[in-house]
């Protein structure tokens, strides 16, 4: 796409008669074969000793396994087989992903979350420079190409120092929308190594996105690795669940009262679950939180949202509005997780009761309120 291409529209022509939606989990990727781990679509944000690093070494992950996943993906890079554009990796193509999605499903807000991004590498001024490279290529080929798309700022998070310094370079920026983390980090997320990174994405308005996968070298589950592509897909919610209760107890909250935490592809209903048991066990143990000024589940409802892909669908699916109850109606984000093999589809997905107010509120109105988009 070239510099002179006109930028779509903010919204749908006024005769689009179905729900404007806002999707939080949109997944771009570079286009290309990749060297070393990075696709060549990168290399004009990278300086040329960066390039010959990566094509020299590639880049080494904090994993036991030297190149890609512990598990095979359900659908090649995980990603529907209707969303592989001519020639091209999925989610590599903006014009396709715009007739294939933004257009049809009415999205008029979308978040992109790259995933395949340098962080977590082992080389932190490796993963400096790749997710640095990562934001000028949102940038530059995504968020100015088409208005309705905002960016996340992609972190290095193990150097926090580094971390803030992006997160400031792109503070104020309207093409960016929130700070981008994994869930599976070095250590627990409420730890103090951390909280530079929080601070800053503070002082910029931005609020914390922190999507499931991720490096930290440790299996998903407290003992090892499992045997199953199955049993990591499960185990994305315990990680939420770990790095929630880390960055309560730990005081994160308390410390950064305005702090928004958005949890990605995790999973909802075990929240209100987690709440009841922390409160349960602080109300025994609270002597050794001083720090903490409300209960557990009061910070949890007050400072974090969750994404709706993938959603727990119980029978009889009232239990679902039960649990937005407990959480907060306003806690809810629509995702669909384009174009990953388990896309939701903004026509089917959330088939439970709602009121037109409850409705428009998770599909759109959240996440304009959440992201400061009008």
């Amino acid at each position: 796409m070239t510099a002179d291409t006109l930028i779509r529209p903010t919204a749908q022509p006024a005769a689009a008669s179905r729900l404007a939606i806002a999707d939080c989990d949109i997944h771009p990727r570079p286009a290309g074969a990749g060297i070393g781990g990075i696709s060549k679509s990168l290399y004009p944000y990278l300086s040329k000793q960066w390039q010959e690093h990566v094509e020299a070494f590639g880049m080494t992950y904090r994993q036991p396994w030297e190149k890609g996943s512990a598990y095979p993906k359900g659908q090649p890079q995980a990603s529907r087989i209707d969303a592989w554009p001519p020639g091209k990796q999925p989610g590599s193509d903006l014009e396709f992903m715009a007739q294939q999605h933004l257009d049809p499903n009415n999205v008029t807000l979308g978040i992109l979350n790259p995933l395949t991004s340098g962080q977590g590498a082992m080389n932190l001024d490796l993963s400096n420079a790749i997710t640095h490279a990562t934001n000028e290529w949102q940038k530059a080929e995504w968020t100015s190409q088409d208005a309705r798309l905002k960016g996340s700022v992609v972190i290095p998070y193990e150097d926090a120092a580094a971390s803030v310094k992006e997160i400031e370079r792109r503070a104020g920026d309207k093409n960016f929308a929130q700070v981008l983390m994994l869930s599976r980090t070095a250590a627990p997320l409420g730890q103090r190594q951390y909280w530079p990174i929080y601070e800053a994405a503070v002082a910029a308005n931005l609020p914390i996105g922190i999507h499931a996968f991720g490096y930290g070298g440790n299996a998903i589950t407290s003992s090892g690795w499992g045997s199953y592509y199955l049993e990591e897909m499960v185990g994305h919610s315990q990680a939420q669940q770990a790095l929630t209760v880390s960055l309560i107890l730990e005081g994160v909250f308390e410390r950064f009262p305005t702090l928004k935490v958005v949890l990605i592809e995790g999973g909802v209903s075990w929240a209100a679950a987690l709440g009841w048991r922390m409160d349960a066990q602080y109300k025994k143990l609270k002597q050794e939180l001083p720090h903490l000024k409300r209960l557990p589940s009061e910070y949890l409802r007050s400072n974090i949202w969750f994404t709706t892909q993938p959603i727990e669908e119980p029978e009889p699916r009232s239990q679902l509005s039960e649990i937005f109850d407990w959480i907060g109606w306003d806690r809810i984000l629509f995702a669909t997780d384009y174009p990953h093999w388990d896309f939701d589809d903004p026509q089917h997905a959330l088939p439970m009761k709602m009121t037109e107010e409850q409705r428009r509120a998770v599909f759109l109105n959240n996440a304009k309120a959440v992201f400061g988009v009008t």
